[in-house]
């Protein structure tokens, strides 16, 4: 039986009694529990009211502090546990706090505001009359101006002067506008009443839409029953990268017209937007081409943006873009078509390099200004919304524009500056001189802060999973050889390095791994990388511009083993597939590598460190094809002497189809400017030497002495027109369609018949130069001969042709 004695004594520093407890008898524990920690009732972007810094209750929203970045904390030090808050106001005045959670209600609308608890009065708010009134700088819904507004209470949480709906003070109680009495609501995108629209479900958001008018602005995001709609995401991160979670962080600002916001900032604000109040604006989607102005015209390029080539061509209805067809692989659309990056919201953005068409002048290159830093003569021209001053490099003049006469400079443009600046004046090369210091400039500028984004936001690469070997997917096998199968070396046990990269081993010039039970070097068989994984040690890091890296930790020796290539072998159909998923889902990331003719490894979502080795056309490493225990397997090797901290490279060898270039970043004095473009050959410096010699000793060519790019007329008829273009370098040969009985324009690198066999279609060794005829060694004796004309080559097939007076088929 438990006896509880409590006996009560007086401590003579205190005149409280406090409890004794007498020896020798077992008493029970009446000491208080520890308090548990409260939980967490809000999370970021969370509409809230709050109470802070003596201010009335106020219409706040959660958001994350940046320097600790949190969004909750405990108040620390406290006796009683205590959850904190970040919070930011709404409204002109915009201040933020850490507020805790008693100081802080959920927030549903204006009308709560009567019935909140009072903390603690002070000056006006212990008048009686006291009422809730906010000077927004918000837009009114009628008229896009700011002032002073009445805020409706309702589900639209909408803002109205009282003279654009119809009142001439303000209405006692709780107002309620039209749209929310009646519950017919206007979709924010066509402008339409109806009610079938829906809400988006950021409670302090209150824009209504039609399903199929939201989900044309990819931002959008469909949760649970409800949707966020793209007002709350940055468009400009978005398009850059839609997994960035910084898309909806910090200030935005939002068009009063349309589910378009960007980030406060120059960086992510589209050139042409008119600034209306500290959180809204106009965005170029608005601009109106004011009726007879020359520079308000739309106008197209005259060369495809794929393969550069002229013809028939789809042109974009928002910007000056131009493809054939064919080069996009589409079937003709009906009605307006836009480009890839007119439909996602593409715009340009202030310090932007681009180039700009006025009047009858040539394409020139200028930087976008920003309209505070022009000078007051060019601000004070008339310029609509949309319309944003340039700042032409060259001739310093400047001139307001708009997104369809101008298109972005590209790195390529900065490379072939001399080829574009053949033939032209001197204030032109200059202009593309300054382009071109100016674009490097700016894109180390934006290199730096992409670096800085990216380390704040991604402290880890992303995560995939390690495997050690190929996986095979589906009906795909790994082969493995029988020990009678696999050839012997003829090293000894004995030699100093035996199967060495430096040793005379059969097997390793021809590629094919050693077999620990075939090879008579057994254990001491070097020829083993593959098998027992002799891996460089490696780590990965952030680069500069190119994501995630491979560097070497040690020195690497040329010739050396650095890693496998390993992931899922997959077949054509599945890569298919994948590739088709990931356009889809915009994923630009691949790691797909041939095997084989039926078999791809893809390191995506499995694979090892080698996954993280990025492309360089002047790499240091390259991919080997080992045979190992009869399977093919794919190999990293040192090609020169890498020093510790090198990033590794190889090259990737991509093979660029229909509109899908990439720029290459990797930065190498030989840089073609696009992933799967053969690389520039850098001539050595007594190369250059020699080549200055014989500009010296030979005679100046003249104009006539000049060969074409590319000709003028079909090959096949003579005549001109509407002609496609070989792509084999060197040669000029163009055709009608027609001619070739094509029946669409052929898209990618496309090569003439002119290079192939007439009789078995192989790589042709002599050619007529009359007409498209061609012979490879085997066929083209008795089929060529030297006409007594003109002493051309030509083929029996043209000369029976133009004596029966038809064209040469």
């Amino acid at each position: 039986m438990m006896i509880k004695l409590t006996t009560f004594y007086f401590n003579p520093k205190s005149n409280s009694p406090k409890k004794k407890q007498l020896p020798g008898i077992k008493y029970s524990s009446n000491s208080p529990k520890k308090k548990q920690l409260p939980g967490i009732k809000y999370s970021v972007e969370d509409v809230v009211w709050a109470k802070f810094n003596r201010r009335p209750w106020w219409p706040c929203h959660v958001t994350t502090d940046p320097q600790i970045e949190v969004h909750t904390k405990m108040k620390d030090p406290s006796r009683r546990p205590c959850r904190l808050y970040f919070v930011r106001m709404f409204g002109e005045i915009v201040d933020q706090a850490w507020v805790p959670a008693k100081a802080t209600f959920p927030f549903e609308g204006g009308h709560q505001f009567e019935k909140l608890p009072v903390l603690r009065r002070r000056g006006r708010q212990k008048d009686k009359d006291y009422k809730y009134t906010v000077k927004l700088t918000c837009n009114c819904f009628v008229c896009e101006k700011t002032g002073e507004l009445l805020l409706c209470e309702g589900q639209c949480c909408g803002a109205f002067h009282l003279q654009c709906i119809g009142l001439t003070e303000t209405p006692k109680g709780r107002f309620i506008c039209q749209e929310c009495k009646t519950g017919v609501h206007t979709c924010f995108v066509c402008k339409k009443p109806d009610k079938e629209v829906r809400r988006c479900m950021i409670p302090v958001c209150g824009k209504f839409y039609h399903m199929e008018c939201i989900l044309k602005y990819s931002p959008t995001v469909a949760q649970n029953r409800g949707f966020r709609c793209s007002l709350h995401v940055c468009l400009a991160c978005f398009i850059i990268n839609p997994a960035n979670p910084g898309i909806s962080k910090g200030r935005l600002t939002r068009c009063v017209r349309c589910p378009v916001a960007y980030h406060a900032n120059d960086y992510c604000m589209a050139a042409g937007s008119v600034p209306l109040a500290n959180n809204s604006f106009l965005c170029p989607n608005h601009f109106t081409p004011r009726k007879g102005c020359k520079n308000h015209e739309h106008i197209n390029v005259s060369w495809c943006f794929v393969c550069s080539e002229g013809g028939s061509l789809l042109c974009c209805e928002s910007c000056p873009a131009a493809f054939h067809r064919e080069c996009l692989n589409i079937d003709m659309p009906q009605g307006s078509w836009f480009c890839n990056d007119c439909r996602a919201g593409k715009k340009p953005h202030y310090k932007d390099i681009l180039w700009v068409k006025v009047g009858r002048y040539r394409w020139w290159p200028a930087e976008v200004a920003q309209p505070k830093n022009v000078p007051e003569n060019i601000y004070r021209m008339r310029h609509e919304v949309g319309e944003f001053p340039v700042h032409f490099f060259g001739s310093k003049d400047y001139v307001w524009t708009y997104q369809a006469r101008c298109f972005p400079y590209m790195e390529g443009d900065a490379n072939n500056k001399e080829k574009m600046g053949k033939g032209a004046d001197a204030v032109y090369k200059l202009a593309l001189n300054e382009a071109a210091e100016r674009f490097r400039e700016l894109q180390a500028e934006k290199e730096m802060r992409q670096l800085q984004e990216d380390r704040k936001n991604d402290k880890k690469p992303p995560p995939y999973k390690h495997i050690k070997v190929n996986r095979p997917i589906g009906k795909v096998q790994i082969i493995t050889a029988d020990l009678s199968e696999i050839p012997r070396c003829n090293c000894k046990a004995e030699d100093e390095n035996p199967c060495g990269i430096d040793s005379e081993c059969i097997n390793r010039m021809l590629m094919y791994e050693c077999h620990s039970q075939v090879c008579p070097a057994a254990t001491r068989c070097q020829n083993q990388s593959f098998t027992k994984r002799q891996y460089t040690e490696v780590e990965i890091f952030r680069t500069l511009s190119r994501g995630w890296g491979l560097r070497s930790v040690s020195d690497i020796k040329k010739g050396a083993f650095v890693n496998e290539y390993v992931g899922e072998v997959i077949d054509e159909e599945e890569c298919r597939a994948r590739i088709k998923h990931a356009q889809e889902d915009n994923i630009c990331n691949f790691y797909m590598l041939t095997l084989d003719k039926d078999r791809i490894i893809d390191a995506g979502p499995k694979g090892n460190q080698s996954r993280f080795m990025n492309h360089s056309c002047q790499p240091n490493c390259e991919t080997q094809k080992w045979t190992v225990n009869g399977d093919t397997r794919v190999g990293l090797f040192a090609l020169e002497d890498i020093p510790t901290g090198v990033e590794l490279t190889f090259n990737y060898n991509l093979e660029c189809l229909g509109n899908g270039k990439t720029v290459c970043k990797c930065g190498a004095p030989n840089c073609s400017g696009f992933l799967g473009v053969r690389p520039k050959n850098q001539p050595s410096s007594d190369d250059k030497v020699r080549k200055l010699k014989k500009k010296v000793a030979v005679k100046r060519k003249s104009q006539l002495e000049v060969s074409k790019e590319r000709e003028d007329e079909c090959f096949f008829c003579g005549d001109g027109g509407q002609i496609v273009s070989c792509k084999k370098p060197g040669c000029p040969k163009v055709y009608h369609a027609d001619c070739l009985n094509l029946s669409r324009r052929p898209a990618g690198r496309w090569e003439c018949p002119w290079h192939q066999c007439n009789v078995c279609r192989r790589e042709a060794a002599s050619y007529c130069e009359m007409c498209p005829n061609s012979y490879c060694k085997q066929h083209r004796e008795g089929m060529l001969f030297i006409s007594k004309l003109d002493g051309k080559l030509s083929c029996t097939l043209w000369a029976l042709d133009t004596m029966n007076k038809t064209k040469c088929r």
